[in-house]
């Protein structure tokens, strides 16, 4: 029977393919897993501790944890099925914030993870009336272990409360990571979830018994609901962090899984690595290095090679991208890259040796899956977000602002869309478009339609439709193409192209520290410190060089005419208490970056 409830999932798997090992992590230096069994076993007795500390159906419970692991799932699993409502939330974010979302959601109760977060939590308490006890899973002091609140007595309610609970009913408020402003409390169902994981279900590389590694936030609605699909695909997942992926050591080595979910970034980062070390062999290995990489310059999809052709890669594949594929653990079968738009070279790298990327595109108000680029062939194009998913419809809006050619707002509609966003029916009206009377979200980015060689029309995303520049020339330009295709040289950390109401574009740049300290020690540059070496005119001339080189990507008006390179990094999190750069998903806060350059910015329109 088809699961139309999210708590269905974990059921499912224990009815046809229970593991021994469904969910896990690193506790103590020891590799601990709960089976299909005992995490169901858990989470009814969590579920009953709940009832008996009085949560009822339509209550909020907040999870905040740095790093995914075993308790966040049986906690969200005990909560869906007495009907509360999982209130996850970003560690990272300020003070304000935990107090403005606890505040906003009238939460209840908080479950905390390791770290600083019990204190973090307690110190927005004093402004949280509704906030009765905060709960922690490693028993830090000022807070009640998590288990000391299992019970059994009220075992006998729980399936009275499942019975009743509806796919329409909501299911989770995840506070989107806004750019501007307080965040949105997004209203998410278990239809909306539910239609989403059977989307993308026939998608995913991933088999019953396959291994998959997480360690994108399981707050955020991507890697959660990837985590609802692999259970009922009946995989066992492991949680990790970040901090110890790679290496002889390291958990992808460890775990050796078939799948896991990323962001961009994390790809570049890997590439980086590899790309160093080539640097770093000599004579023949590093001339073999870098034949091998240059064969990844043309790959696309569906590529047949024959002859000479075949027999290159072929001798590539066995003595580089093998030893790739070792790092990774050597069982990858795919890996979905979001959040963010991936740059077609990192796609191109790592699908020609033999670690298959596809993009997908949604949005937290989708559930989140719109667009995801296919695994089988004829499915994906680089450069795409692929197809729309099965029940969901995409169409391009002309209809307000100015755009370019074949381009427009992406707008979309399926049961995966929101209920709407909590406290906020302005705001609700704001993004939901009315027509013929259907629903349709408008995404706020946008993009265009691309037809594929077998008919298949796959969407291209151009931009965030609000963070469209406006040149005092009357000209529009999308930024993110440009800061996409500029961060493929490794020397540029991070970067934003600036140029609102000026007569040409510019760009804000911070320096990749340790990439560029190695490249200063190979071309004579004495390295003092990062505010020496961005002075120097050789480091200036090879990222002038940088521009020369990308520019003639873009239109003349797109193109960077000036830049201005930065001893900064842009950051998440902020310690010194000032205004983070980045939103917890990585984007870029323009208009905090805009504030903080000011002067920068000035100098370079002077």
């Amino acid at each position: 029977m088809q699961p139309t409830l999210l708590f269905d999932f974990i059921d499912y798997q224990q009815a046809n393919y229970p593991q021994e090992k469904a969910f896990g992590h690193r506790l103590n230096g020891e590799w601990t897993y709960y089976s299909t069994q005992e995490t169901i076993s858990l989470a009814r007795q969590a579920a009953s501790g709940l009832l008996k500390i009085g949560v009822k159906p339509g209550d909020k419970i907040a999870l905040v944890s740095y790093q995914n692991r075993p308790e966040w799932t049986i906690m969200d699993l005990a909560m869906l099925q007495i009907g509360a409502i999982n209130v996850p939330v970003y560690p990272t974010i300020s003070p304000r914030e935990y107090e403005y979302i606890f505040n906003d959601a009238n939460v209840s109760f908080c479950f905390c993870g390791d770290g600083d977060l019990v204190e973090k939590v307690r110190h927005a308490q004093h402004n949280v009336p509704s906030l009765k006890e905060i709960y922690s899973f490693d028993g830090v002091p000022n807070s009640i272990f998590w288990k000391d609140m299992f019970d059994t007595s009220f075992d006998w309610m729980i399936d009275n409360i499942r019975q009743n609970i509806k796919p329409d009913d909501l299911a989770t408020i995840i506070y989107t990571s806004g750019t501007t402003g307080n965040p949105k409390g997004v209203m998410l169902s278990h239809d909306n979830i539910v239609s989403n994981v059977l989307a993308i279900r026939p998608i995913l590389p991933v088999e019953a018994g396959h291994r998959v590694l997480s360690f994108l936030p399981l707050c955020h609605i991507f890697e959660r609901t990837c985590s609802y699909a692999v259970t009922y695909m009946g995989t066992s997942v492991t949680y990790v962090g970040t901090d110890n992926l790679g290496g002889d050591d390291g958990d992808l080595r460890a775990v050796s899984p078939h799948f896991f979910t990323c962001v961009p970034r994390l790809l570049e980062k890997v590439y980086e690595k590899i790309y160093n070390k080539g640097l770093a062999l000599k004579g023949i290995k590093r001339r073999l290095f870098f034949w091998a990489l240059s064969l990844t310059n043309d790959f696309e999809f569906d590529q047949k090679h024959g002859g000479w052709a075949a027999l290159q890669r072929t001798i590539a594949d066995k003595l580089i991208f093998s030893k790739w594929r070792e790092a990774l653990g050597g069982s990858v079968k795919g890996i979905v890259t979001g959040a963010s738009a991936c740059p077609p070279k990192m796609v191109r790298i790592f699908s020609a040796a033999g670690i298959p990327i596809r993009e997908g595109y949604g949005l937290t108000e989708t559930s989140p899956g719109i667009c995801i680029s296919r695994f089988d062939e004829g499915g994906a194009l680089i450069g795409t977000v692929g197809p729309a998913l099965t029940g969901i419809e995409v169409k391009i809006d002309r209809s307000e602002g100015e755009y370019r050619p074949d381009e427009g707002e992406i707008i979309t509609k399926g049961r995966n869309v929101m209920l709407g966003y909590y406290n906020q029916p302005d705001k609700t009206d704001e993004v939901i478009k009315v027509i013929h009377g259907e629903r349709w979200l408008r995404t706020g980015d946008v993009g265009m339609l691309l037809k594929g060689k077998n008919g298949k029309e796959f969407l291209k995303i151009t931009d965030r439709k609000k963070e469209l520049l406006k040149t005092s020339g009357g000209k529009y330009v999308a930024p993110a193409p440009i800061e996409g295709k500029f961060k493929e040289d490794f020397l540029i950390e991070q970067m934003m192209v600036v140029g609102d109401n000026q007569k040409f574009v510019s760009a804000i740049i911070v320096p990749a520290r340790d990439v560029l300290k190695e490249w200063c020690e190979s071309h004579g540059v004495e390295w003092v410190s990062l505010d020496d070496a961005i002075a120097h005119p050789k480091v200036i001339a090879r990222y002038q060089a940088s521009m020369d080189r990308n520019n003639p990507h873009f239109s003349h008006i797109e193109q960077i005419k000036k830049f201005k390179l930065v001893n900064s990094i842009w950051e998440a999190v902020k310690t010194d208490h000032t205004e983070a750069e980045l939103t917890p998903t990585m984007k870029l806060k323009r208009r905090v970056i805009l504030q903080k350059y000011e002067k920068e910015i000035a100098e370079m329109y002077a």
